[in-house]
């Protein structure tokens, strides 16, 4: 696993210790935990894919170009989603990863408070001739989280009624959700995992995802929202610390 977040996708190991290792670029990105004794059941909640965004395309272009000479097995398709252009991998253990761009945000179009989002065909191969000669800045940051759950209903009740998160889109069997504008930070769906119960923590995948907020204040509104909510939570060591309604754990800190 740890090869491939690094040779493939082009993280660095930023730190390491027994059982555990960080991956990123100028900030962790991926925490990598040998703690499972079963594999992931994509039928179950927990992780669809991590979103890694690009900064240029160039950057991108050079990380589909590794993908393509050292691990093609694990390419699994592409998408033109009229808000970014996407293209996604898996990981040795079968996470999902999507590698992906932003169009500019004047390019995309709002209505009614929803943004809308297609999936239009998208050529690899045509994008990296385009693209694998400009000038790269290297940079990516972490872009969005897509889940999985059991019931897209509860998901909005807890992500956007408790937590506070827009709803910037909807789609057959999918909710996707931001602060501040953007189209989506986070995702849902039930398109595999409809029904699904509480999420088996000895199971490979999802460990815990991190949500930063601009300051400290942000914290104590989280705290606060999911207190008037009576959803069980922990305040520790300036992190918030909550569990969806299938045991997907998020972490809120400061930034």
């Amino acid at each position: 696993m740890t090869a491939y977040y690094r040779d493939v996708i082009g993280l660095d190991v930023m730190q390491e210790s027994e059982g555990s290792v960080w991956l990123g670029l100028d900030a962790p990105l991926i925490r990598l935990d040998a703690t499972a004794s079963s594999a992931d059941d994509p039928r179950a909640a927990g992780l669809y894919h991590s979103a890694i965004l690009y900064a240029d395309a160039p950057s991108l272009a050079q990380t589909l170009m590794r993908v393509a000479q050292v691990a093609p097995q694990s390419f699994q398709g592409s998408a033109d989603h009229s808000v970014s252009l996407a293209f996604y991998v898996g990981d040795p253990e079968g996470n999902g990863v999507e590698l992906y761009m932003d169009r500019p945000a004047d390019e995309w179009v709002w209505e009614d408070g929803q943004v809308t989002m297609g999936s239009a065909p998208l050529d690899p191969n045509a994008f990296m001739q385009e693209h694998l000669d400009g000038d790269a800045s290297g940079a990516a940051t972490m872009g969005h989280v897509h889940l999985r759950v059991g019931d897209l209903q509860e998901a909005r009740a807890f992500y956007a009624d408790v937590l506070g998160f827009d709803v910037t889109a909807e789609s057959e069997g999918a909710l996707f959700y931001s602060a501040g504008g953007y189209h989506h930070h986070l995702a849902t769906n039930t398109w595999q995992s409809a029904g699904a119960g509480a999420r088996d923590d000895s199971a490979a995948g999802l460990r815990s995802l991190t949500v930063a907020v601009p300051a400290a204040s942000d914290l104590d509104a989280v705290a606060a929202r999911l207190a008037d909510a009576g959803v069980a939570h922990d305040v520790h060591d300036d992190t918030v610390v909550a569990a969806d309604p299938w045991g997907n754990t998020v972490r809120f800190v400061a930034f």
